[in-house]
């Protein structure tokens, strides 16, 4: 029997663990991804989500350690996408007198479509009194469906935060300073870039309320729950949402023949040259969602590409797509297309104009090399760095 994991008097971990799952949406998660469920005994016994429908048994196994689950009074959904809620049907049916919670409109709506049970609808700024504590309902439609809510509990100051504040990250551990802190942080960044990003600026309003709050943990839906860091991972979501850069530069590209390659690494080291970190990353060695973590904040982004059959090259575009579906704020961002080409600087060119149309500022043309680079060519490569270095000095 699984065991629950009391995390506050009378409040529970009861979710399940997938050591195995690496790949989530299209972006990979090597270090696995774990479904929170929270369960509260209080006069109203009550549960704040449940898990994804294959780890219902494990979902079960830990509620029955703390309580027969026929006997749950209250279920709010703070989200109804399937790994939050795939569990739902399964308490619905062994509790069916149950009331369950969703957001108005759009969280009723869509457990009514995905299970075809009716919820009770709840508007931003609602409350349920469920014994000696007061639930409290925030709507942050957009972070990231248009159904999401987040629940503060007012004794326990704890605040229920679905994929705010979340990391796709495998522990028994459940909480930040059990755990490796860098690597948590890193994994809530990567969650943010690949899941939070194209919704910064609703991202941001429900940051203004958390932090009106009054904290004692932030138990996300996945990954581990903040109670000793809670400043630090707010003050991270406050740089994210926000589009702040750092003075850094990432050096993305494929190459054939290694022409390509000779000019990213020279553009790299006209980077480090200037005092500015650089990473080169080769798309044929780093997943697209490891590539948006490194260009998440970071204010230079060289993208460069061979031409093949009058293209760009299928995995610098690959990235470039994944990048635009995530709509970052690039207006900021200063942006390089460069590449190599044996009859026409097609993919370059390419390049160039996806950079243009993902709003980077460009201030210097397309660098398309025929053939194998020179020295002297390289060199200039130095001088185009510089170009870009000074253009965002201005």
């Amino acid at each position: 029997m699984l065991n629950a994991i009391e995390i506050s008097p009378d409040i529970w971990w009861v979710g399940g663990i997938d050591w195995n799952e690496r790949s989530f949406h299209g972006y990979t998660t090597e270090k696995g991804i774990t479904y929170n469920a929270y369960l509260i005994m209080d006069e109203k016994i009550t549960l704040i989500d449940t898990a994804k429908a294959t780890f219902t048994d494990e979902f079960l196994q830990r509620i029955s350690q703390v309580v027969d689950p026929s006997k749950i009074d209250v279920v709010i959904t703070n989200h109804v996408e399937m790994d939050h809620s795939g569990s739902l049907p399964a308490i619905h049916k062994i509790a069916p007198n149950a009331t369950i919670y969703a957001s108005a409109g759009a969280g009723v709506n869509e457990v009514r479509a995905h299970f075809g049970i009716e919820a009770t609808p709840v508007k931003s700024g609602e409350t349920l009194s469920i014994g000696k504590r007061t639930l409290t309902f925030v709507t942050t439609p957009m972070v990231h469906w248009p159904d999401n809510m987040v629940t503060y509990s007012d004794v326990d100051k704890i605040l229920f935060s679905n994929d705010a504040f979340g990391q796709h990250f495998a522990s028994t551990k459940r909480f930040d300073d059990e755990n490796d802190l860098c690597e948590v942080y890193k994994q809530a960044k990567k969650y943010y870039a690949n899941i939070v990003w194209p919704y910064g600026m609703q991202a941001k309003k429900a940051l203004d309320v958390v932090k009106t709050l009054d904290l004692n943990m932030i138990c996300p839906s996945h990954g581990v729950i903040w109670r000793s860091h809670i400043a630090d991972i707010l003050d991270k979501y406050e740089a994210w949402t926000t589009y702040q850069m750092q003075d850094k530069a990432v050096v993305v590209f494929d190459s054939m023949w290694h022409s390509t390659e000779a000019m990213a690494r020279e553009i790299t080291d006209a980077f480090i040259k200037e005092g500015i970190p650089a990473e080169l990353i080769d798309v044929k060695h780093m997943h697209v969602s490891d590539i948006i973590l490194e260009m998440c904040d970071a204010k230079y982004v060289a993208v460069g590409s061979p031409t093949l059959n009058s293209n760009m090259m299928p995995t610098v575009a690959g990235f470039l797509t994944y990048m635009r579906g995530l709509s970052p704020n690039n207006s900021m961002r200063i942006g390089l297309a460069f590449g190599s080409y044996g009859w026409a600087p097609l993919g370059p060119k390419q390049v160039y104009a996806e950079l243009e149309n993902a709003k980077f500022q460009l201030p210097v043309p397309v660098v398309a090399q025929q053939w194998i680079p020179s020295e002297e060519n390289l060199a200039e490569l130095q001088d185009t760095v510089c170009k870009m270095i000074e253009a965002a000095q201005e």
